[in-house]
């Protein structure tokens, strides 16, 4: 059932132009997902080819918001293009998020709550432009995240019993 659901969602991206570069694993077992939405990102040619390379990590990335009321994208690692010699890119430079104003607002009152970060989910190129799902989540404490991986077993133990009972 769940690959069903899972080839329904490929062939959704890939009907909307979607191309996924990398994804954030750790970000749904260490946080709560509160809110998602889409960014663009502000990035050099060298950058660009390199993402399309998939030569990127994004372990530690997350953004901020700064005085100015722009939001910034840190510790994103996308590493040198071979090709782009001397007019390479720094690899861990910190990039422009770009949303719209009203995205921003919501974001600048959101994260004044206390325990919120703004963290990206996973990046990809949609129509051709470089993107990335930007989640606020609230960090998981040891037990939450022991908690949440026995629901998901439990969950995943009653779709297989109902699988089985159907067939």
């Amino acid at each position: 059932m769940a690959n069903a659901a899972s080839r329904k969602a490929h062939k959704q991206a890939a009907a909307e132009g979607i191309q996924l570069i990398v994804r954030n694993k750790r970000v749904t077992h260490d946080y709560e997902i509160l809110d998602s939405m889409e960014a663009g990102l502000v990035l050099a040619g060298s950058e660009v080819k390199s993402l399309r390379e998939g030569n990127v990590q994004f372990a530690d990335a997350h953004a901020r918001l700064d005085d100015a009321g722009e939001c910034w994208l840190y510790n994103l690692h996308i590493g040198e293009y071979r090709q782009a010699g001397i007019f390479n890119h720094l690899t861990t430079a910190r990039r422009k998020v770009l949303l719209q104003r009203r995205e921003l607002k919501r974001l600048i009152g959101t994260l004044q709550t206390k325990g919120l970060s703004l963290v990206p989910l996973r990046l990809y190129f949609k129509r051709g432009w470089a993107k990335m799902e930007l989640c606020v989540v609230r960090g998981r404490k040891h037990e939450d995240k022991r908690r949440h991986l026995q629901n998901q077993a439990r969950d995943r133990d009653i779709q297989r019993e109902l699988a089985r009972r159907l067939k």
